[in-house]
């Protein structure tokens, strides 16, 4: 969500969009050279405990969204955001694969694609839907903030099963 109305967000609190685009290839920038890293975590600790890091790295990005309001601040939450969310889809089909026979993948991998992808667009959409109603940002950051954790809250249930039925 916040990459798609990062630009706008600024506008609406005084900085330039120009300044506001250079923060969504901050952001962009952050996800696209912390992908390494993930995936150095996840060789570690496998997808789904990198999952669960990369949505608590997340929630703590759209939390500092909605309460940060000044441009050296939001430049920072926005490479903060990226470094948590740059992770997350790699991660969902490591996930995957751990938790699922591998002869489940040739349905599996492209269903959670195509429903991580719309869950994603709708972030976006429904993002605009309440700053359309409401006229401000921050009814958009707390339900933005509620799905991912929910979304934490799902992951921490799956990592808490996953390690209570692993073998001792």
């Amino acid at each position: 969500m916040p990459q798609a109305h990062l630009v706008a967000f600024c506008s609406d609190l005084g900085i330039s969009a120009a300044h506001g685009a250079a923060m969504v290839s901050v952001l962009l920038g952050a996800a696209f050279f912390s992908r390494q890293v993930w995936g150095v975590i996840s060789d570690r600790i496998g997808g789904l405990y990198t999952m669960l890091v990369g949505s608590a790295c997340q929630a703590l990005g759209m939390a500092a969204f909605a309460v940060t309001q000044d441009e050296a601040g939001l430049f920072t939450v926005a490479a903060l955001f990226g470094f948590g969310f740059s992770g997350l889809v790699p991660a969902n089909v490591l996930a995957s694969r751990e938790l699922f026979p591998v002869g489940d993948a040739y349905w599996r991998m492209p269903t959670l694609l195509l429903c991580s992808g719309c869950g994603m667009a709708t972030g976006g959409w429904f993002a605009g839907i309440l700053y359309d109603y409401f006229g401000f940002y921050a009814p958009a950051f707390a339900a933005g903030l509620g799905v991912n954790l929910l979304n934490f809250m799902i992951v921490g249930t799956l990592a808490l099963r996953k390690r209570q039925t692993a073998p001792a």
